[in-house]
């Protein structure tokens, strides 16, 4: 791999700590974005499949993350990724972005504007950036980092950009080499995908089983888990793969 490191400033090549094999595991990509975002400024980070229009859920995309738990699971039950004009925005384009959530709540599409600013205030992740990325197999992914500093400038976006490229990658590359073998899964994940490769939502699945829309995710993110997956449909289709859902 080429170090352009001589390009970047100083506070970037410390925060990066490049070398594959200096980044062996998940927990070290975990630690390098979490001391990107402190070198940074920000409170966190999130590591995220772009999620596909049907996609309602902002837990189902999460790969890795920082940010609270009651704030993902704030953030869905108030089923605000239909309306995000930052989940928008990732959809529709390639190019790294800020936000500032209480600026762009107007132009929220379902009248949750007040409503997302206070969750991202509360969670200290008024304002940051989006980086979209993406893998040698095609996977469109972004990287967040969230904090209440100032806008980041236009150089600080390079270099983050160019962080969030390496370190997408290196997870990436992790994760396609261990696991070799599925771990078993249970009754329950296995009766959860089965309802997700119908086409089933959250909510209709939850009814259908007599669970909590939670319990459902919690079935099916450690479905994700076990098969190495980076989302529910990759999930599915290595499910179906394995026979282990018709």
């Amino acid at each position: 791999m080429v170090d352009f490191s001589g390009h970047l400033s100083p506070r970037t090549v410390a925060a990066g700590q490049r070398g594959s094999e200096a980044m062996a595991r998940e927990v070290d990509v975990r630690q390098a974005l979490e001391k990107v975002s402190c070198v940074y400024g920000f409170h966190g980070f999130v590591v995220m499949v772009v999620p596909a229009k049907t996609c309602c859920s902002l837990a189902e995309t999460v790969v890795m993350t920082n940010w609270p738990a009651d704030f993902l699971i704030h953030y869905d039950t108030a089923n605000m990724m239909a309306g995000s004009p930052v989940i928008a925005r990732l959809r529709r384009s390639t190019i790294p972005f800020t936000y500032d959530a209480v600026l762009d709540a107007p132009r929220r599409s379902d009248g949750k504007g007040n409503e997302a600013a206070s969750l991202f205030e509360r969670g200290n992740l008024r304002r940051g950036v989006y980086i979209p990325v993406h893998d040698v197999h095609g996977t469109c992914g972004a990287i967040g980092f969230g904090g209440n500093r100032e806008a980041v400038s236009s150089a600080e976006l390079k270099e983050l950009t160019y962080e969030a490229g390496y370190l997408f990658g290196r997870l990436s590359e992790i994760r396609e080499i261990r696991s070799p073998m599925p771990a078993a899964l249970s009754r329950r994940e296995i009766e959860c995908l089965h309802w997700a490769a119908a086409g089933k939502t959250t909510t209709e699945m939850a009814k259908i089983l007599d669970l909590s829309e939670y319990t459902v995710n919690h079935y099916l993110s450690r479905a994700t888990r076990k098969l190495d997956s980076v989302n529910r449909v990759q999930t599915v289709a290595k499910a179906i793969r394995a026979g282990l859902i018709n």
